[in-house]
């Protein structure tokens, strides 16, 4: 697993709670998801859609390392981390919050 992606992980789970309420709850968590999985955003699309967020060139380049990340996976385990992000959204503990 890259290390950006436990990098990236650990960043969503502390900044989840300040932008949704419940489930997901949260459009615009769901989209940088979608768009994490979907093999036809391209790394560029993908930086671009999460300029908003960096805060200088390493954040830049650990947002183009995870996205490559996601592009050398198979349709099927992207896939499948689609269902585990439905699974979580609709858990009861995400739902507390």
């Amino acid at each position: 697993m890259c290390s950006t992606m436990k990098l990236l992980r650990v960043l969503v789970l502390i900044a989840l709670p300040l932008y949704c309420f419940a489930g997901s709850g949260c459009p615009l968590v769901e989209e940088v998801v979608n768009k994490t999985i979907d093999s036809q955003v391209s790394t560029d699309e993908y930086q671009a859609f999460l300029k908003p967020f960096s805060d200088g060139s390493s954040t830049d380049k650990a947002i183009a390392q995870l996205k490559e990340c996601f592009l050398t996976q198979s349709d099927e385990t992207l896939s499948k981390v689609g269902e585990m992000m439905n699974i979580i959204y609709k858990s009861k503990w995400c739902a507390a919050f």
